[in-house]
C-alpha cells in the first residue's frame, strides 16, 4: 500500500470519524478534539514535511466543504497545512524520542487552534473574539491531547504495517527512489 494511500486511508477515516463521533459528543465546553488536525499532524511526522503540507491541505480542504461547515473555505486547508509542514520538520527526530510524538501532536494542536482563530479573527468571524477563544481553547487542546495517543497510535500502527509489507523489495530498495523527507 502507498503512502498516499495510506494517508487518504487515515484522513478519510479521521474525518468520518470527525463528523460522526466527536463532534457529537456530549463534551464539556461545546468544543470536540480535532481528529482530523491529529491525523494530519501524525502523519507529518511518519512521512515529513513535504506529505505533512500535502495531506495537511487537502484534508483542510475536504475538512472546508464537509458538513457541517460554516466558515470561509479555505481556513482549515491553510491552517492543516501549514501544521502539516512544521510537524513534518520533526519527522527525522521522531526515532530518536518516544515522547516526541505526543509533544508534537500536542503542540500542533496549540498552534493550529490558534492559528485557526486567528485567521478567523483576521477574516471578521463573530465567532473568534478573543474572549471566546481564550475560554475555549484551552480545553480544546485539552481534548486533542487526550485524544492523541489514539490517534498517533493508529496512524504509526498503520505505516509500520504498510511498510513491513512492502518489505525490503518495495520501492524504499528501488534506485532513485527517495523518502519524502
Amino acid at each position: 500500500m502507498s503512502r498516499n494511500v495510506l494517508a487518504t486511508i487515515v484522513i478519510t477515516a479521521a474525518l468520518l470519524l470527525q463528523v460522526t463521533v466527536a463532534n457529537r459528543l456530549p463534551l464539556p465546553g461545546s468544543v470536540s478534539p480535532d481528529l482530523v488536525l491529529l491525523a494530519v499532524v501524525a502523519l507529518a511526522l511518519v512521512n515529513g514535511s513535504m506529505t505533512g503540507l500535502v495531506t495537511g491541505f487537502f484534508a483542510g480542504l475536504t475538512t472546508d466543504i464537509v458538513p457541517p461547515a460554516d466558515h470561509t473555505i479555505g481556513r482549515y486547508a491553510f491552517v492543516y497545512c501549514l501544521i502539516g509542514y512544521i510537524c513534518g520538520l520533526a519527522a527525522d527526530e521522531m526515532e530518536r524520542s518516544p515522547v516526541l510524538p505526543f509533544l508534537a501532536v500536542a503542540a500542533g494542536a496549540l498552534a493550529g487552534s490558534v492559528l485557526y482563530a486567528m485567521v478567523g479573527m483576521m477574516l471578521g468571524d463573530p465567532r473568534t473574539r478573543w474572549p471566546v477563544v481564550s475560554h475555549l481553547l484551552p480545553i480544546q487542546v485539552l481534548y486533542d491531547v487526550i485524544a492523541s495517543p489514539f490517534v498517533v497510535w493508529v496512524v504509526l500502527r498503520l505505516t509500520r504495517r504498510a511498510e513491513h509489507e512492502r518489505g525490503p523489495g518495495g520501492l524504499d530498495a528501488v534506485p532513485g527512489f527517495y523518502r519524502a523527507r
